[in-house]
């Protein structure tokens, strides 16, 4: 007991880290501009983060292109988080005025929680919108793509329009209109991922690469 006391006293409770992740390649700042161009023909933007880490895969950068657009925070490979987390990271969110919704791109029913709430609000004015359109925006590799094509895959029954990779930044330009639903239509863009241009906490830095967020060969 006392040798295993003292094993503990020799652990370490802190870890240092002081490289932090500048990855900010031209397609993102490209992306960005995109986003800012087509924004007033959007009706909702569907933010997509990554479950595991609910608040490091929140970009900053969002909040101001986004501004009083109408959001819908998804919560993406929840299938691989604690589920127990949800509760709290909805309380959370609340605060901040954001809809949330979790979602597993293999499980049609947490995806139609996205078409259902781009349906309702499309079918509260159809003079206001003849067709709806969603942009849907994130960091790198938060699954936008694999979103977009279990949306399609749900709402049309098509096979997938958006390119997927396990690898961050396979979307590097913003994607024509991709219809998702016939009545109402409701249209989709995907957008490139975006990280934020400089991490400065190295916690944060570390599990945004551990999800696979950031390239491999950063500096």
């Amino acid at each position: 007991m006392a040798a295993n006391k003292s094993l503990l006293n020799l652990a370490r409770t802190h870890f240092s880290y002081e490289k932090t992740i500048n990855w900010f390649p031209g397609h993102m700042a490209k992306g960005i501009k995109q986003m800012q161009d087509q924004l007033r023909a959007v009706d909702l933007i569907v933010e997509t983060r990554d479950a595991r880490i609910p608040l490091s895969s929140i970009n900053p950068q969002f909040e101001r292109i986004i501004g009083g657009k109408t959001r819908l925070v998804v919560y993406n490979k929840a299938d691989l988080a604690p589920s127990e987390i949800q509760h709290t990271v909805r309380e959370e969110m609340a605060k901040r005025n954001q809809n949330v919704v979790f979602t597993d791109t293999l499980s049609s029913g947490s995806v139609k929680q996205v078409l259902n709430y781009a349906v309702n609000i499309a079918k509260g004015d159809y003079v206001r919108y003849p067709q709806f359109s969603v942009m849907v925006v994130g960091m790198p590799n938060v699954g936008k793509s694999s979103l977009i094509n279990a949306l399609r895959r749900i709402g049309i029954r098509r096979g997938k329009a958006a390119s997927t990779g396990a690898k961050p930044g396979v979307t590097r330009a913003m994607s024509s209109k991709i219809k998702v639903l016939e009545s109402p239509p409701v249209y989709l863009l995907d957008t490139p991922g975006v990280m934020m241009p400089h991490i400065p906490d190295p916690v944060t830095a570390i599990k945004v690469a551990l999800t696979g967020m950031q390239q491999k060969n950063f500096q």
